[in-house]
């Protein structure tokens, strides 16, 4: 088993290129990965969704298509929890 690394909100701008507030506009639209909970008052988003989507960026994919990737990330994350 692997481990996750995490990326805190504070630290996403690197990665993402976007102030927090567009980050979280593109969760809410389905562009971006959402965060999980890492403590009781603490959320942290995974670097490798967050690199798969930046990749899907780079190679030109329409918004569709991230969105659906986001979906599939988002699914996996669950399924592996189970």
């Amino acid at each position: 088993m692997e481990l996750e690394q995490f990326i805190r909100p504070s630290n996403l701008k690197p990665y993402t290129g976007n102030c927090k507030a567009k980050d979280y506009r593109n969760i809410q639209e389905g562009l971006l990965v959402p965060p999980v909970p890492i403590g009781k008052r603490a959320v942290a988003f995974v670097a490798r969704e967050i690199a798969a989507v930046q990749q899907a960026r780079i190679q030109g994919k329409p918004e569709a298509e991230i969105k659906k990737l986001v979906l599939q990330l988002v699914e996996q994350r669950a399924a592996g929890a189970q």
